[in-house]
């Protein structure tokens, strides 16, 4: 099972690379915009801009070594999400996933859904002059709606955020070079329902046995470090750069958990993962290493790729464009 996931992945890749190549170069499009920025969207860390979009898919392939429902095992995780624009400035986002787990040679594949996540987005802060936005950002988790066995929850999480984005285009002449340079960040909190699940299972004397796990609250922070050879192109210098080449925007993400009550506090888990993204005008392609930061988060350097479809770029009259305007 494990070696047709690698092959389905491997044709996956091919199949983006045959896009690309048949694609023709067109000038990036602002999938979030700030002054002379546009910012793509990062893989693992959200971003602060109302938008509409669709990615999908998006594919993790890891080894992790198991927590919760989830067992210790290959990891495949295909996710799809779905954001549009409310208000010009209040978005709502609509994703789910489908988990394989495959335990190796110790156990059977399991497959289904991951539970439902909604998350509601107001970009109150847009600075133009500094390639600055702000977002309050309130997310929810539906637990039950996924398959347990898959790794899906019982119980819902609540995920109160603030996310930020920032471009470095204001900074001086003597540090040109630099103002190609953008981050995005994220600040949350996953708050769970419940304290604690109970399991019921009978012991090898037959007596029955409860098993009480604890469930955190969890402090969750990370943040993508970006730089736009699109900016660099256009508002810098003219590098004369191969077509192709100058689409692309490498990125470094940090993405952390932190829980912090109920016997986890400092079991910190955390990926690092350095990547790039090629944008065109209606869609974008990203790929990027998955990089435990410890061993609680596991010991194996995984993958993540990504389709991202501009929809405000190829539906701009209809469903690209606000539910509600402003007048």
């Amino acid at each position: 099972m494990a070696g047709s996931h690698r092959r389905w992945l491997a044709a996956a890749a091919a199949a983006v690379l045959l896009i690309l190549a048949s694609c023709r170069v067109a000038s990036a499009a602002a999938h979030g915009r700030a002054g002379e920025r546009s910012f793509p969207s990062a893989l693992t860390i959200d971003d602060p801009f109302v938008s509409d979009e669709l990615s999908l898919p998006t594919v993790l392939h890891i080894k992790q070594p198991g927590e919760g429902n989830m067992p210790p095992g290959q990891l495949t995780n295909i996710s799809g999400e779905l954001s549009k624009r409310i208000f010009p400035d209040l978005g709502l986002t609509l994703s789910g996933a489908y988990n394989i787990l495959d335990p190796g040679e110790n156990g059977t594949t399991q497959s289904g859904f991951d539970n439902l996540q909604v998350r509601l987005k107001y970009q109150f802060l847009t600075i133009d002059e500094h390639e600055g936005a702000v977002t309050a950002a309130f997310g929810w988790v539906a637990g039950g709606t996924g398959k347990k066995k898959a790794g899906a929850d019982s119980f819902d999480l609540f995920k109160p955020a603030l996310l930020f984005g920032k471009g470095m285009g204001d900074l001086p002449e003597a540090l040109r070079w630099l103002q190609p340079l953008a981050v995005v960040g994220v600040v949350e909190g996953v708050l769970p329902s419940r304290s604690g699940t109970k399991t019921f299972m009978l012991n090898d004397a037959g007596d029955l046995q409860v098993d009480i796990e604890k469930i955190a609250n969890v402090f969750h922070w990370g943040f993508a470090v970006m730089y736009s050879l699109p900016y660099l192109e256009n508002f810098v210098t003219k590098a004369s750069l191969p077509a192709v080449i100058r689409q692309l925007t490498p990125l470094l993400e940090i993405d952390v958990s932190n829980p912090l009550d109920r016997g986890q506090a400092g079991k910190t888990t955390g990926t690092i993962n350095p990547g790039v993204i090629w944008a065109g005008k209606y869609f974008q392609v990203g790929v990027e290493a998955v990089v435990p930061i410890n061993e609680r988060t596991g010991k194996n350097i995984g993958i993540r790729g990504q389709i991202n479809f501009y929809l405000d770029e190829i539906f701009p009259t209809t469903i690209g464009r606000p539910i509600f305007t402003w007048r």
